[in-house]
């Protein structure tokens, strides 16, 4: 395989499940965890061995979250990773954290350790808007834990926000924003909440009467076009749909995510494509525990066709669009031969343009993105 990789790290362990959250996380023991360390660790020394001569570009601890288990466990899976795999010069090393839960000495581990990036889930500025969404943190302790991180020497740093929550008004999301931009954090994620089937949140807002509880249509896109409006004033500049940073601060894990890098996800549930497969690890923990390392489900090999509308699908969400020329090189045909005329059409109704060899969204497009990128699924 040619260039690198990038690695993902599933820690599915968190203090308490946030009413919103539909991902694999849920509260545990110590015991528990030790328990998955070690099998993870296996899991890492193993698939070492297959793709140990590969540069790791980006490595990205997720969750869950991982700042919940002590740090010697999250210090003695870095060790597993260096030895197992060939790490670059420079790579980015990102760990998710959830306020409240980092202390002087685990993030002091953390840099030791070699991870150089942090994610806090902050989520909103305001206490009660936080209370809500069944967050453990204040933003006094969110305040403290981001000094704490500046002191240890953590000079990239993502929040993580979210906006059109029960109760939330433009008011108050402007008021998070502000105060958030104050911090000068190098990076920040803007998400709007979605309501996920399965959740307490969907119990209470899914239905059209529970859905009046929330922003209306018109405040939501209010606070979407606040968000780009004010954070470009504050100097970060719009990469993707939801995420913003300072130049040069985009997350490199993200990008080779949304332009195609192989990448390879281990821990419990975690999502991997490498040697153009698709495949998974089981997202049943006692199955997870018990199975051989190395063990994956769901494994599917992906057509040329596959790769050719993901290229297309993923890509559009950058706001630098996606490389015409990089698509020919790896398909071997351009993608006016495979798409014909869809690209202009977008063009003609201004939710497109070409500028130079890239097809790029436009404002309006980015927008209705999720329509347009459903276009280049080829049925």
């Amino acid at each position: 395989m040619s260039g690198g990789m990038e690695l993902y790290l599933h820690i599915p362990f968190c203090v308490k499940k946030c009413a919103y959250c539909d991902f694999l996380s849920f509260p545990s023991g110590q015991e528990l965890q030790r328990q998955y360390a070690k099998r993870l660790m296996e899991d890492i020394d193993c698939m070492g061995k297959e793709y140990g001569d590969i540069p790791v570009d980006t490595i990205f601890i997720g969750g869950g979250t991982p700042s919940v288990p002590e740090s010697r466990l999250i210090v003695d899976l870095m060790e597993h990773v260096n030895r197992a795999f060939q790490i670059s010069d420079g790579a980015e090393i990102s760990m998710e954290a959830n306020p409240g839960t980092v202390t002087r000495e685990k993030l002091k581990e953390y840099r030791r350790a070699g991870i150089n990036r942090i994610s806090f889930g902050l989520q909103s500025a305001n206490d009660r808007e936080l209370k809500l969404l069944g967050r453990i943190h204040t933003w006094a302790e969110f305040l403290e834990s981001f000094a704490l991180a500046r002191e240890c020497g953590f000079t990239n740093l993502n929040i993580d926000l979210m906006s059109a929550l029960p109760g939330q008004t433009c008011e108050s999301w402007k008021d998070t924003l502000k105060w958030v931009t104050d911090l000068e954090p190098e990076h920040i994620s803007a998400y709007s909440l979605i309501i996920e089937e399965g959740t307490p949140f969907g119990e209470k807002y899914g239905s059209e009467e529970g859905r009046k509880l929330l922003p209306d249509e018109d405040s939501e896109r209010e606070m979407y076009h606040e968000t780009k409006r004010f954070l470009r004033e504050c100097g970060y500049e719009r990469y993707e749909i939801s995420n913003y940073a300072k130049p040069g601060r985009e997350c490199r894990h993200n990008i080779g995510y949304w332009t195609g890098v192989p990448y390879l996800g281990l821990g419990l549930g975690a999502s991997s494509y490498m040697n153009g497969s698709r495949f998974a690890v089981s997202s049943d923990m006692q199955q997870y525990l018990e199975e051989k390392p190395g063990t994956f489900t769901d494994v599917e090999k992906l057509t040329k066709k596959d790769m050719e509308e993901e290229f297309f699908y993923v890509g559009l969400r950058m706001t630098a669009g996606v490389s015409l020329s990089e698509f020919e090189r790896r398909f071997g045909m351009s993608a006016e031969e495979v798409y014909p005329g869809l690209m202009e059409t977008f063009v003609e109704e201004k939710a497109a343009e070409f500028r130079g060899d890239r097809f790029v969204l436009t404002d309006y497009g980015l927008d209705v993105s999720n329509y347009i990128m459903a276009q280049f699924l080829q049925g």
